[in-house]
């Protein structure tokens, strides 16, 4: 959450809810917080639970920004430890888009708008 919200024009972290003692999960750690990037607010959770299910490029946040620049800069923040599914390039559709997944695992498209 960090990481994104440090990213995205007025990234906020609103709140952090983390698990008590006693709950079934580490003492301390996020049960789950509310964020916000670029005006939209999401919410993550987290679980040490081994579950059997992972994120997949099927569901990604497209991201449309307003320079270069700004491409650029998320697109190679988010790739850092991530894996690329299209690199930055002009795909006809857009003269600059990305895809990826990020080291957490979750996809990204990055698009010049």
């Amino acid at each position: 959450i960090t990481l994104y919200t440090s990213l995205f024009k007025g990234g906020v972290v609103t709140s952090v809810e983390r698990y008590g003692p006693d709950e079934g999960e580490p003492e301390g750690s996020v049960k789950s917080a509310l964020f916000t990037l670029n005006g939209i607010e999401y919410m993550a959770m987290d679980s040490s639970l081994d579950h059997q299910f992972a994120f997949t490029p099927s569901m990604s946040l497209f991201i449309e920004c307003e320079s270069l620049v700004e491409v650029d800069t998320i697109y190679q923040a988010l790739s850092e430890g991530g894996n690329e599914l299209m690199p930055i390039d002009n795909y006809g559709f857009s003269s600059r888009f990305g895809w990826l997944n990020d080291r957490f695992g979750v996809s990204w498209q990055i698009n010049l708008a």
